[in-house]
């Protein structure tokens, strides 16, 4: 991954940061993977969420854990009801 300098950094649109503020540039996959692993580390579970689900829907094919389907929440199953 080739070093980002500070005047391409300027150049890229804020839509391509995961964060505001413009922290962690999602412009390149590599980046993206790069973004996860750093938030994984050093981030809030509200910044962990909106990174991966920033990372999941610019580069669907990185594979992105923790990721929430639907409204039910990690690790829970679709209740099922039975019929009689």
């Amino acid at each position: 991954m080739a070093a980002l300098t500070t005047k391409q950094r300027n150049r890229l649109p804020s839509k391509v940061f995961a964060l505001p503020g413009r922290h962690y540039p999602l412009d390149t996959a590599n980046r993206a993977r790069s973004a996860l692993s750093r938030i994984s580390a050093h981030g809030t579970p509200q910044q962990k969420a909106i990174v991966r689900r920033k990372v999941h829907a610019r580069y669907p094919g990185i594979a992105v854990s923790g990721l929430q389907k639907g409204n039910r929440k990690h690790g829970q199953r679709k209740r099922v009801s039975a019929r009689r």
